[in-house]
């Protein structure tokens, strides 16, 4: 008992941090920004106002799902029940850094602004990831990988969206298209089941109504 109680309290504290750390502080990420790897050195390509207004709120859907993101994983690693699978949590949490840095930063080139509801998408997917790593690991990693599975088709559909001049946009989402694929091949290598049906239609339209809210706010 005397050993478990502070473990379990530096893991609460660190999980506030990184809280006040997604939504009060500006991101940093560990690698180099996508825009610079191929060859996009202007932050503000020729977009007309019209186009970039509809950049930056796309931009700002994408920022808000990495918020979601670093809320789930960081409650999954939290209610996780092996210290193999909370390591995997945090290592995705902050592999989802990048993306969050990213996202915010094309915002402000674009002269947008992030939603104005983060802290209500950081605490609702908070609750759901602690509800998903109560249901076991098993169930926790199928969660994590049905997540950035629709993440990846979300991400495809805001490629075909972006105006065709927003190069630094455009590398900024294939790039996270490519680590959420990855992230879910390796939830089901892990052991992730498949969700049920039910489950998968409610994430679909629970991530519907964020998208067509964050567009805005």
């Amino acid at each position: 008992m005397t050993t478990r109680h502070p473990d379990r309290f530096d893991q609460l504290i660190a999980a506030g941090d990184r809280a006040l750390r997604t939504l009060a502080a500006e991101p940093r990420s560990s690698r180099g920004y996508p825009p610079a790897s191929i060859g996009v050195s202007d932050a503000n390509p020729p977009l007309s106002a019209r186009e970039r207004r509809e950049a930056a709120a796309l931009m700002r859907v994408n920022h808000v799902g990495e918020v979601c993101a670093q809320a789930l994983y960081d409650a999954q690693a939290l209610a996780a029940r092996s210290p193999e699978l909370r390591a995997a949590f945090v290592r995705a949490a902050h592999e989802e850094t990048d993306h969050l840095a990213w996202t915010h930063r094309r915002i402000t080139e674009l002269g947008g602004r992030t939603s104005l509801l983060n802290p209500l998408w950081y605490s609702g997917s908070f609750a759901i990831g602690l509800v998903a790593a109560r249901l076991g690991d098993r169930a926790s990693l199928g969660f994590m990988a049905e997540t950035e599975r629709q993440v990846e088709h979300h991400l495809q559909s805001h490629l075909e969206s972006l105006p065709q001049a927003d190069a630094a946009s455009r590398a900024i989402l294939e790039q996270m298209k490519d680590d959420e694929v990855q992230h879910a091949e390796n939830a089901f290598a892990r052991g992730g089941d498949t969700l049920p049906f039910p489950v998968r239609w409610a994430m679909r339209f629970a991530a519907k109504v964020m998208t067509k809210t964050a567009r805005y706010l």
